[in-house]
């Protein structure tokens, strides 16, 4: 990335979750930039993604928008100091889709986390994302493995996050939305105009 302005907001932003939820996936995919999202006429699915090495976080994005610049560092529960030092503007949750258990740990465990080593409170958003929403299976009286978009809002609103969302990092399919909504919130973490003025959200 380049240099940016003494002036541009930077925002620490934690990925919490399980192994293998689909985390690396999804930053590997907000790294390929907006044009590479999917949109009609695009190339058909499976995508290569690029290979992000955990030694390279905090993985930075600087983010154009409303008119005005933004650099966004990225880390993950496998980033080389412990995750528990960082002091995060916003936390994002992150469960399979696809794997019951991996949302029941975000109950469990990661709302835990959260609570005990940051100053939760509600100047703190932390979101709930679902990741691999492309294998998700229907849901049947013989097969609830996977977890459906309205249990998922429920269980979001029972712990009283901040969002839910969910994408596909293989497909492309809604990652471009779940950009914009980490880029409006996390620009609201560092002034409400910024978050609230008209305009729009590119990665640079």
């Amino acid at each position: 990335m380049g240099s940016i302005s003494p002036e541009t907001p930077e925002v620490e932003i934690l990925l919490l979750g399980d192994t293998e939820v689909g985390m690396s996936s999804f930053l590997s995919r907000l790294s390929m930039g907006r044009s590479r999202y999917q949109d009609e006429g695009d190339a058909p699915p499976p995508y290569s993604l690029p290979k992000l090495r955990d030694l390279d976080q905090p993985f930075q994005f600087d983010i154009s928008m409303y008119n005005r610049p933004y650099r966004f560092r990225f880390y993950d529960t496998s980033c080389p100091e412990s995750y528990t030092l960082l002091k995060p503007d916003f936390i994002i949750m992150c469960y399979d889709i696809a794997r019951r258990k991996t949302l029941e740990s975000v109950q469990d465990r990661w709302k835990r986390v959260v609570e005990s080593h940051f100053n939760y409170d509600e100047a703190l958003p932390v979101m709930l994302l679902g990741l691999k929403r492309d294998l998700r299976q229907e849901w049947t009286e013989t097969n609830k493995e996977s977890v459906i978009p309205q249990e998922a809002v429920r269980i979001a609103q029972e712990m009283r996050l901040d969002r839910y969302a969910e994408c596909s990092a293989i497909t492309g399919e809604l990652c471009r939305e779940v950009l914009e909504d980490i880029a409006k919130t996390a620009a609201m973490t560092t002034t409400q105009k910024g978050g609230k003025t008209e305009g729009g959200c590119a990665v640079m």
